[in-house]
């Protein structure tokens, strides 16, 4: 079994403690979206990272490789089988996904239009999204130590990788003032192997 991403992708990230936290035998093969030269294409058609790739099968977008790995290793079931619990837990995994998918369309966007071209409005309603994510995170988490209030899942995986992408990525956002339950909970994240393991540099 073999994962393709990047280091610095946060659903590759996302992925990989998942992997990890399951203790899954796999294989991290590091890839860039951007070279001219890379193959991603050929395996997602959408030349999007992750990539889990077997024998017999290609999966991809890391929701659908969660919930496979997931359903590999039934012990210690990171998505709950109840329906209620299960939506809730994947609502706020497509928070934090979402949050990332902001957060990554502000870091791109001066890069691909540069200067003048920059669509300061585009960055803006990019950030009000990050800023709303943030705030129902912390809403939800409460006084709580996990965001399901039962006990570690896929929310947690997904909401600490968020916090980490934004720690890498924006280190000028102030969540960490403005939300010290976040802080402390994401230092409680950083504490297991899992996260420590793959944080980027």
């Amino acid at each position: 079994m073999k994962l393709l991403g990047s280091a610095t992708s946060p659903y590759a990230r996302k992925v990989r403690i998942v992997a990890i936290e399951k203790k899954l035998d796999f294989e991290w093969v590091p890839q860039d979206v951007w070279s001219a030269d890379t193959t991603i294409g050929q395996l997602n058609p959408l030349g999007k990272i992750p990539v889990l790739l077997m024998d017999d099968e290609v999966i991809y977008d890391s929701r659908v490789i969660v919930e496979y790995l997931d359903a590999r290793a039934p012990t210690q079931r990171l998505i709950p089988d109840g329906n209620k619990d299960r939506a809730h837990v994947r609502t706020l995994e497509a928070l934090a996904d979402g949050l990332c998918d902001a957060a990554v369309g502000m870091l791109l966007e001066p890069r691909f239009h540069p200067g003048e071209a920059t669509s300061q409005v585009w960055i803006q309603r990019q950030a009000q999204k990050v800023d709303r994510a943030l705030a129902a995170m912390n809403q939800t988490l409460g006084a709580h130590h996990w965001m399901n209030h039962k006990g570690f899942t896929v929310a947690d995986v997904a909401c600490g990788v968020a916090l980490g992408y934004l720690e890498l990525r924006f280190s000028e956002n102030t969540w960490k003032e403005t939300y010290p339950a976040l802080l402390s909970y994401y230092n409680t994240l950083m504490e297991r192997p899992s996260f420590s393991s793959t944080k980027p540099a």
